[in-house]
């Protein structure tokens, strides 16, 4: 009741707890309670803006312009395309998401050899995945993740069997048609059809069909840009950033940074400009009282402008009068260029969800800061790389198993439960190493205590545990044909070294000899 009575009465206040004491303490409590929220009263110095627009109407007036800044600032500015890559790098990686079929029996078991078939196949497959035939899959990964993050999404249609004038160049007739966001229009609504945004979608919302341009808008050699084809749904994979529940269209992952961005490209820029008119040296005569200045012409001679030429160590002796020589100091370069640029790009870093070490390519922490960052941001490219491995690479593996399957390259086996048929296990990239010494010493440790696994451990590096074992199999037996012995042959343990091999037949009758 003290914080209440805090509350000044106007006059309706007083009226109600006249007629009505219990109304006017409900009133005056409603009251306390809305004076608690501050930030939703705007004032002078607080503007409050708001935005209530549906998350349609709200990507209808800003998805296409932030398209648009997002890739002038990838083309133009070494910030943005170096975080853009950043970004991409940590999600997909060099070597694309690592996929592991793991098709089982009808008794839970793997099936060894229908995942091996798939392996097989799938790895002809990833030479030509798409139309064009330009880009292998880890290039095609890697060109889906950048549209989709700077654009904000990205489409891919998939086409299987025999499509007219289609060559699929892989023994699975399977191929995937990428497709900008450009082609799919933004402005292209229609009603009766429950057509919004390019995407026609039935009463709950779920997308039915596409509507996609047939080529590029603005080809100059196509006479078809502006002609639409109905896709359906089922026949498309739609990958986007969605902020907001019932979202149809995506929105660039740039959208918050961009201004920022804008912002320290110009003040470089102009720090740049100053900085070579700095470099220009100029100086100027600088004359004393006005009786020292003679008027051109007074002693019967036209004096034109005076040059003085300098070098190192020289003396000037021919100043008149009053003379001085000033030079123009433009205090370039700026010391607080550096604290600046590094206080926006660490704001970049935290809209983006990136590493501030690697957009910035500051590295200056020490060992404990820099693990403690990429802890936290990876973090983030961990839930990047789950909505693209959703969005994208699952489905494009299902289709993959289905195309095998129906076009009999690789048949679906009788003992193999039909609902595992396409299972796998997705493997994205790992955490680097910061120091490899310490983290091997505890991944040794922890696999010694058994609380991990060497193929957890593995997988942790970035690497395959089935080509790896692959590997260490085929190299121990060349090894062990050229009779070539290695420590790691019998580990930690204390048995003796394995004897060397005995010697050839025919160099044993060489010494006899």
């Amino acid at each position: 009741m003290s914080q209440q009575s805090k509350i000044r009465l106007n006059a309706v206040d007083r009226i109600v707890a006249f007629l009505s004491p219990a109304a006017g303490v409900r009133r005056l409590a409603a009251r306390n309670v809305l004076n608690q929220y501050e930030a939703a009263k705007p004032s002078r110095l607080r503007k409050g803006a708001k935005d209530h627009r549906p998350p349609n109407a709200q990507v209808q007036q800003g998805a296409l312009a932030l398209r648009g800044l997002a890739r002038n600032l990838e083309q133009n500015h070494d910030i943005a395309r170096g975080a853009l890559r950043t970004l991409v790098n940590n999600v997909v990686g060099p070597n694309g998401i690592g996929i592991e079929p793991q098709p089982r029996r009808k008794n839970g078991q793997i099936h060894e050899e229908y995942a091996t078939a798939l392996r097989k196949a799938y790895r002809d497959w990833q030479q030509n995945p798409e139309v064009t035939q330009k880009h292998h899959w880890n290039k095609v990964q890697r060109l889906v993740a950048k549209t989709w993050l700077r654009d904000g999404e990205c489409f891919a249609q998939r086409l299987i069997g025999a499509v007219p004038l289609l060559d699929h160049a892989t023994l699975v007739p399977y191929s995937l048609e990428l497709i900008e966001p450009d082609l799919i229009p933004l402005d292209h609504h229609d009603v009766g059809r429950r057509i919004r945004q390019g995407v026609e979608s039935n009463t709950w919302g779920k997308p039915t069909a596409y509507w996609a341009y047939k080529d590029y808008p603005g080809e100059t050699y196509s006479s078809r840009s502006y002609e639409l084809k109905r896709i359906d749904a089922t026949r498309m994979h739609h990958i986007a950033s969605l902020d907001r529940i019932g979202q149809m269209r995506g929105v660039s992952e740039f959208a918050s940074v961009i201004t920022r961005l804008e912002d320290i490209k110009d003040y470089e820029e102009s720090e740049r400009v100053a900085a070579k008119v700095a470099a220009s040296l100029t100086a100027y005569v600088k004359k004393g009282s006005p009786e020292d200045f003679s008027a051109p012409g007074a002693d019967g001679e036209d004096k034109g402008p005076r040059e003085l030429h300098f070098a190192p160590g020289m003396i000037i002796d021919s100043l008149g009068a009053g003379e001085e020589i000033g030079m123009i100091d433009s205090n370039r370069p700026n010391p607080n260029l550096v604290t600046f640029r590094q206080g926006q790009l660490r704001a970049v870093a935290a809209g983006l969800g990136g590493s501030y070490s690697s957009i910035a390519r500051d590295y200056s922490g020490t060992y404990s800061s820099q693990r403690q960052e990429l802890v936290e941001q990876w973090t983030h490219y961990a839930v990047l790389c789950d909505e693209f491995v959703g969005q994208f690479v699952q489905p494009v593996w299902k289709d993959f198993v289905l195309a095998a399957n129906l076009s009999g390259v690789v048949p679906m086996p009788r003992d193999v439960d039909p609902e595992t048929m396409d299972d796998a296990l997705f493997v994205g990239q790992s955490m680097p190493w910061i120091d490899p010494y310490k983290e091997a010493q505890a991944w040794h440790m922890l696999v010694q205590d058994g609380f991990a696994s060497e193929v957890e451990v593995m997988r942790k590096r970035g690497a395959n545990p089935r080509d790896v074992l692959e590997q260490i199999l085929t190299h121990r037996e060349e090894c062990k044909k050229k009779g070539l012995v290695f420590g790691s042959d019998y580990g930690n343990s204390k048995s003796t070294p394995p004897a060397p091999a005995s010697t050839p037949p025919d160099e044993e009758e060489e010494k006899e000899e």
